[in-house]
């Protein structure tokens, strides 16, 4: 295939077609994100506390622009406690600092005992999955042209992939032949072969050793019920599969920007990145953060669309999101790793306070229908008991 027809046809585009399954299981990330950041932002103080009306001030910065703070620790009481303290008045003029009565109580919050303990529990299990998060970290730079990254890049990120909050001082400085610290990024001190190979090429290896024969490593190409190419694409995507699989960790300086081999390893690179991901699914414009280490062109996101077999464009939460497809099945993510363990304990204990919530708001809203029903017919016995006199 020519480079030039190459390019015409690279060009063209793929109806976008909604795929509900896949958007369900992104419908609840904002509520978990919004939680989690709260969290973090609680837990980060040195007393472990923040005043009510502070969080307040601060709600949409936190990603509350609909509601306040404290519906929001209504609805979701098994996360924080709230308790009253004392703080400092501020001086003012009419408030000299050696007046009497110079402080006043107000609410603070604190984790609850259910949040402490998820939070011994994360790190626990962040602990026992260290060399996990160790070989994400290696395969994220092995990756890039420079074999560094940005630690501002990669502190954007950190979440997406599992890593710990203080990952650069809590995992980095164990890994010395790993990783080396150089001003503002992170550098790759050395190259581990175990680590070059990307999950296609791994699972080629492990059916090779379950059928005894050679295969070629390729990307699994599935179209979702419902979505049909045109001829000439479906003929392009055919010929496209047929050209030899670019490991991501390969050498590219003899790779022509723009070659049908560049298209090749892109998609490769994209495939691996959210491999990498916890949850096999990363925002667009989170993985343009790499768009210059990666050697992304610059309409990298269509490669996305353009492959609607391996990949999957979600529009949910007014926010694109590529999806790997074949992470998932029927909506559920099934190509799980320990880490997700975390994710899964969060999400446990954010449910069991929202359906707390939901149930005492169906008790009173239960409670107000029995009130308004005795006082129509309170109502109905006066206006008889009226007519009869």
């Amino acid at each position: 295939m020519s480079n030039s027809k190459w390019r015409g046809i690279s060009s063209l585009k793929v109806a976008w077609r909604r795929d509900s399954l896949l958007d369900s299981a992104i419908k609840d990330d904002k509520k978990y994100r919004i939680c989690s950041r709260i969290v973090r932002e609680v837990v980060s103080q040195p007393n472990q506390c923040f005043p009510v009306r502070y969080l307040e001030n601060r709600r949409e910065g936190l990603g509350l622009t609909s509601i306040h703070f404290k519906t929001f620790l209504t609805r979701y009481p098994t996360l924080f406690e709230i308790y009253n303290d004392r703080i400092v008045k501020p001086i003012t003029p009419s408030r000299p600092a050696n007046t009497t009565n110079n402080s006043q109580a107000v609410p603070f919050v604190r984790p609850s005992k259910c949040l402490i303990k998820f939070l011994h529990e994360d790190r626990r299990i962040r602990s026992e999955n260290q060399e996990l998060i160790v070989a994400k970290l290696c395969k994220i730079l092995m990756m890039s042209k420079d074999k560094a990254i940005k630690i501002e890049k990669l502190e954007n990120v950190k979440r997406e992939f599992g890593f710990p909050d203080d990952f650069m001082t809590s995992v980095v400085p164990s890994y010395p032949h790993y990783f080396r610290q150089s001003s503002s990024f992170l550098e790759l001190a050395s190259w581990n072969q175990d680590f070059g190979k990307s999950v296609i090429e791994l699972r080629s290896e492990e059916e090779e050793k379950l059928t005894g024969i050679r295969m070629r490593p390729n990307f699994e190409y599935n179209l979702p019920s419902g979505c049909f190419l045109r001829m000439e694409m479906r003929e392009w995507v055919r010929d496209w599969l047929e050209l030899p699989y670019i490991s991501p960790y390969s050498d590219t300086s003899l790779l022509e920007p723009g070659s049908v081999e560049m298209e090749k390893r892109m998609v490769a690179v994209l495939h691996e990145f959210l491999s990498l991901v916890m949850l096999r699914r990363a925002p667009i414009p989170s993985v343009g953060k790499f768009k210059e280490e990666y050697l992304l062109s610059n309409e990298f996101g269509n490669a996305f669309s353009r492959h609607p077999g391996i990949f999957y464009v979600s529009l949910k939460g007014g926010i694109k999101t590529a999806v790997l497809r074949e992470a998932y099945r029927d909506g559920a993510l099934v190509d799980r790793e320990p880490l997700l363990e975390i994710n899964d304990k969060f999400v446990e204990i954010v449910e069991e306070g929202h359906q707390r919530w939901l149930e005492q708001m169906k008790i009173k809203a239960e409670a107000h229908r029995n009130k308004e029903k005795e006082m129509m017919l309170s109502n109905s016995k006066l206006q008889k008991s009226t007519m009869t006199s």
